[in-house]
């Protein structure tokens, strides 16, 4: 079931010089099948790597991640 944390990873990769999600795992401290889980809703990241994640870019942590609500059961 796709967590309810929608994110903008992708765009943000692409805007930044097409890092890869190689790159982006690096410079956050992570493996790249984390960052590629996290990128696909399939895993939400703890808060310190959504900051991480969110100072790579350079920009506000709601600019990477929007909250989408609670999932129907």
């Amino acid at each position: 079931m796709p967590v309810p944390i929608a994110n903008q990873i992708r765009r943000l990769r692409f805007e930044a010089g097409e890092m890869t999600q190689g790159q982006l795992a690096e410079r956050i401290g992570m493996t790249r099948q984390t960052v590629a889980a996290i990128e696909a809703g399939k895993y939400s990241p703890s808060l310190e790597a959504a900051f991480r994640i969110a100072q790579v870019f350079g920009v506000e942590l709601e600019a990477v991640f929007q909250w989408t609500g609670i999932p129907p059961l």
